[in-house]
């Protein structure tokens, strides 16, 4: 679903911060090898995401769901000489691509890739994060959303992509449509939760921006 034209589309892209080259060899890879390629990030939420990043200024950062690697890339760019950023991805096949594109980068040694359930791995990290991106199965985003939470430092920033999801959160959800019904739920906590403020951004699919107080 788009939410704006075509045409309002392509004026915010060419009018904001060009997409670098190797996120732009990144994009045609993803389309070309990988399966779901729509998945991938894309042009003006990874400026979105870069440009949050940058204002932030994070020492660490944490994300679920790597993909391909266009948003971890993304989120890098913010990093100080001394920061990390520890990607989480469940399927094992998309591995090989991330690393490449990752080594290819500035912040080859300062990105750290985990391949496996951050269901499991982010309550076993030692780390305190100024920054998550949660992107991830979209059932799972509460429970997500709670062990990132303990691991953040007060006025750390918590981005939960997808939160519209086409639309469909402003609708009626069938009993077996189980992701909208989770958004849906997953929304509603997030503007009602004392531990945080919150914002969506009509970003793409949605981009919530909880603040932790």
């Amino acid at each position: 679903m788009h939410f704006l034209s075509e045409t309002l589309e392509n004026y915010i892209t060419d009018h904001s911060e060009a997409e670098p080259e190797l996120l732009r060899n990144l994009t045609r890879e993803t389309h070309l090898k990988v399966i779901q390629p729509r998945m991938i990030t894309g042009h003006y939420q990874g400026r979105v995401l870069s440009m949050l990043s940058k204002l932030i200024r994070p020492n660490n950062i944490l994300e679920i769901g790597t993909y391909t690697g266009y948003s971890a890339l993304c989120l890098a760019e913010g990093l100080p000489p001394e920061g990390q950023l520890h990607t989480i991805e469940i399927n094992e096949e998309l591995e090989d691509i991330q690393r490449r594109y990752f080594d290819q980068s500035p912040y080859a040694t300062q990105i750290i890739s985990y391949i496996g359930d951050a269901l499991s791995l982010v309550p076993k990290m030692d780390l305190d994060f100024d920054l998550v991106f949660i992107d991830a199965g979209k059932t799972d985003y509460d429970t997500h959303f709670e062990n990132s939470l303990k691991k953040m430092k007060p006025g750390g920033i918590i981005l939960s992509d997808n939160v519209l999801w086409s639309g469909k959160v402003a609708t009626t959800a069938s009993p077996s449509d189980k992701a909208t019904k989770a958004l849906q739920a997953y929304n509603k906590k997030l503007m009602q939760d004392p531990r945080v403020e919150t914002v969506i951004l009509p970003v793409r699919d949605g981009l919530t921006l909880s603040r932790v107080r």
